[in-house]
């Protein structure tokens, strides 16, 4: 079965062919080619690459990770501060066995709950729209691509 979709990946789809062994030869590392690019695959993506909807995407993705990542590391180095510079702070009860240390920890394994939540989310509701649309318009444009490079073979 032959699959079009260059983000398809036989091996985690479970498509892999029990009983074949691997080619002879040295292994190359996954996403090295080694024969030619396929005739209008390149042009097709460096055109969606420099087209306004590309553009768009990734603005969207870095205005959310960029300060989304950010916010997270400092969170993270104050906890680390405070822990090594303020050890009486830490160690300060809050309730019982529990102390400030322990539930700004427990409060880190929270927001990263949160922070992959709230990304899952802008994904959904910002980018996948416009990320798929990108998609099949990169796998149109590959596919006449294709079909142009073969009928100019004949």
């Amino acid at each position: 079965m032959r699959i079009d979709d260059p983000w398809y990946d036989s091996l985690s789809m479970g498509g892999s062919r029990p009983g074949c062994a691997p080619p002879p030869g040295p292994v190359r590392p996954p996403g090295v080619r080694t024969g030619p690019v396929r005739t209008g695959t390149r042009e097709a993506y460096l055109t969606v690459q420099s087209s306004a909807a590309f553009r768009e995407v990734r603005g969207r993705y870095r205005s959310f990770v960029w300060p989304a990542g950010a916010a997270f590391l400092l969170w993270y180095l104050a906890y680390v501060a405070l822990a090594v510079s303020a050890p009486g702070l830490m160690a300060g009860e809050v309730a019982g066995v529990l102390n400030v240390a322990m539930v700004a920890g427990l409060a880190q394994f929270a927001a990263t709950f949160l922070l992959t939540w709230w990304y899952a989310r802008h994904a959904r509701l910002r980018r996948d729209r416009l990320a798929f649309e990108l998609r099949w318009r990169t796998q149109d444009a590959v596919r006449s691509a294709r079909t142009a490079a073969r009928e100019g073979a004949r």
